[in-house]
């Protein structure tokens, strides 16, 4: 479990709710570690779907996930409900980097904090791209304030 302490609900500006199955336990009766960065996964693709900003099947490009990381606070496993929190911390040329809280239940504070960098790059030449003007004026809609 992490020393630093976990992220709250009002460090994040849209929140994605997200569903466990039965099969997401391990032998020890908690969500298996690898399920944190399924979810993680699932909440940014389920926000840039929503927001326009992803074509799963039509899209010249695609995002990349180049580096992740998670902070293991509290344990959480079928049959919680999980929200993921999700803001954007940094937003390069080609790049974005997410942080993402998980919230059990109606907890205020994240079982798991992950950090998650997307590249957009082209689908065919898997090359870094430019970011369009218009991802980055949505993505900033969900950097922090202050």
């Amino acid at each position: 479990m992490s020393r630093l302490p976990p992220s709250r609900r009002s460090d994040y500006p849209v929140f994605e709710a997200l569903a466990l199955r039965w099969d997401d336990n391990d032998i020890y009766g908690h969500l298996n570690n690898t399920v944190h960065y399924r979810l993680t996964d699932t909440a940014v693709n389920q926000w840039l779907l929503r927001a326009g900003l992803l074509d799963l099947h039509h899209s010249e490009h695609l995002n990349m996930v180049v580096e992740t990381g998670c902070r293991f606070h509290a344990e959480a496993g079928f049959p919680d409900r999980v929200t993921a929190g999700l803001r954007v911390d940094h937003i390069g040329g080609s790049s974005v980097r997410w942080q993402i809280g998980l919230f059990r239940n109606d907890d205020d504070s994240a079982f798991a904090d992950l950090s998650f960098t997307n590249v957009r790059a082209g689908r065919i030449s898997r090359r870094p791209e430019p970011l369009p003007e218009s991802h980055r004026v949505a993505l900033s809609a969900l950097m922090k304030k202050g």
